[in-house]
């Protein structure tokens, strides 16, 4: 077995991947409200005899992926309704399908594929946000803050439709690269925080979702590749930056096969603190020892939440010539499906309960309100060091406001404000008033609470970076819309 892996074939936007079908001829109403719920897990029930029963006994999911063409396919129906409760789109929620001009989305095949899954109770993974593949034609024409700015603009858009109905969302998806580096792109080359900024982005358009980093080759836990991602989730675990879960993709090919340590990486995740899942699982000729030994490792990972297939049948799949699924291109399960159900019943863990990251952190600061743009990259929100005495109250004015642009772009900007402490004593909170310029909205304020969206507007301190010690500061940053970029005026800040 080779636990290094070589770099599988990627999936492409051609015929040989779930096809795409046609756009529908009418606009779809996505359901207003999932009706799904997780499963719960009781392990001293009878052996399921689906996939989905199965890993329910667990609290775990059995999922796949299906495209719009598969929507009038019975015998893929058929299977899918049986055996699986959790389901992705393949190709019709990504972001060149579901804003094909700027500012203008097209959800039709997405919601005709939700729609489907959630009337049958199944949950549903949104698949992606933000990618170097498969973007909107008008985005290679954009650069700089224009394209960090339509980034932005089309996950506001997509989750904004779907608030409130998904279980996960895979915000980025395949930023690094082989090496453990950053993959070159040209969302990278915005600013090395542009993965920061779409999770901030994702966490304030819907607190309720769980969000995800998704890649492939991440399954070795000493492949370079998987290191890089490995830090970056710790890194924006420590800070606060909102992840819930890293999405392991599961593509094993003859060169790419099972590592042996493979549950040490789905652990050495989870110990981080958010859910691990397999998210696009094949293997070569549906290998039974491979398919149960990838089941077995996430079934004995208590945050290892479910599995999902790159499809069901093997004509589904992008690699239909390999045989990679679980079942034959007759619909008919093959010896794989029998290994993955038995090690499914065989679990002897539970998923515990983890709801999304919308409380604060102990010592980070919280995800609740973050912005619809991008954070600041200079520092981290601040806090005063610890006192073995109470802090004593700063008095009026000993607080100062500078402010500075970050970005700008046709019909908005980023700004930023950090507050200090020029006095001696802690202060124990902070007010900033600033006046915007006509015709200028706030759309979003991050590691601060603002009153008011125009005009004159004050922002207080959040609930974690109010108390500032002596020559300490902190910042905030806002998104305004509006014609120009004039700089805010008036400002002002006062401790109480």
């Amino acid at each position: 077995m080779n636990d290094v892996p070589a770099r599988p074939k990627r999936r492409t936007r051609g015929a040989a991947r779930l096809l795409l079908g046609g756009a529908c001829a009418l606009a779809i109403t996505v359901s207003s409200m999932a009706l799904t719920t997780f499963a719960r897990a009781d392990l001293s029930g009878p052996p399921g005899t689906t996939l989905k029963a199965a890993a329910e006994r667990s609290g775990r999911y059995f999922g796949a992926a299906m495209g719009s063409d598969r929507l009038t396919d019975s015998g893929f129906l058929t299977i899918a309704s049986r055996e699986f409760d959790m389901m992705t789109a393949v190709n019709e929620m990504k972001p060149d399908a579901t804003e094909p001009n700027a500012g203008q989305f097209d959800f039709r095949r997405g919601d005709a594929i939700y729609n489907w899954a959630n009337e049958r109770g199944m949950r549903f993974r949104g698949h992606t946000l933000a990618w170097h593949g498969q973007q909107p034609r008008f985005w290679g024409s954009l650069s700089g803050s224009a394209l960090r700015a339509a980034m932005i603009s089309h996950i506001n858009g997509v989750m904004a439709h779907y608030k409130g109905k998904f279980a996960y969302w895979d915000v980025v998806n395949e930023a690094y690269a082989e090496n453990g580096s950053r993959r070159s792109s040209n969302l990278q080359a915005t600013g090395n925080d542009w993965i920061e900024v779409a999770f901030r982005t994702a966490r304030a358009a819907d607190p309720s979702v769980k969000l995800c980093y998704n890649d492939y080759n991440i399954e070795n836990w000493t492949y370079a590749k998987t290191q890089g991602v490995y830090n970056l989730i710790k890194d924006f675990k420590a800070r606060g930056v909102p992840v819930d879960c890293v999405g392991l993709q599961t593509h094993f090919t003859g060169g790419s096969s099972l590592p042996g340590n493979f549950q040490q990486t789905l652990s050495s995740f989870a110990a981080l603190g958010v859910d691990v899942a397999l998210t696009e699982a094949d293997v070569t000729n549906a290998s039974t020892s491979q398919y149960q030994g990838l089941t077995q490792a996430c079934m004995n990972v208590p945050r290892c939440v479910g599995i999902t297939t790159w499809g069901i049948r093997d004509s589904d799949s992008w690699r239909g010539s390999e045989n990679p699924l679980l079942f034959d291109r007759n619909s008919n399960p093959k010896a794989a499906y029998t290994a993955v159900l038995n090690a499914l019943n065989a679990a002897s863990t539970t998923v515990p309960g983890t709801p999304p990251t919308t409380a604060p952190p102990t010592t980070a600061p919280p995800t609740t309100a973050p912005p619809t743009t991008a954070p600041p990259t200079t520092a981290p929100p601040t806090t005063a060091p610890p006192t073995t005495a109470p802090p004593t109250t700063a008095p009026p004015g000993a607080c100062s406001g500078t402010y500075r642009m970050v970005n700008s772009w046709n019909g908005g900007f980023q700004g930023e404000v950090t507050v200090a402490n020029n006095g001696s004593a802690t202060l124990s909170g902070w007010t900033v008033r600033l006046t915007l310029a006509g015709g200028q909205t706030i759309a979003n304020v991050w590691s601060g609470i603002n009153t008011g969206t125009s005009g004159t507007v004050s922002v207080r301190n959040a609930d974690y970076n109010g108390s500032l010690g002596a020559n300490a500061s902190t910042t905030f940053g806002f998104l305004v819309n509006g014609s120009s970029t004039t700089a805010p005026s008036g400002l002002s800040c006062t401790s109480p």
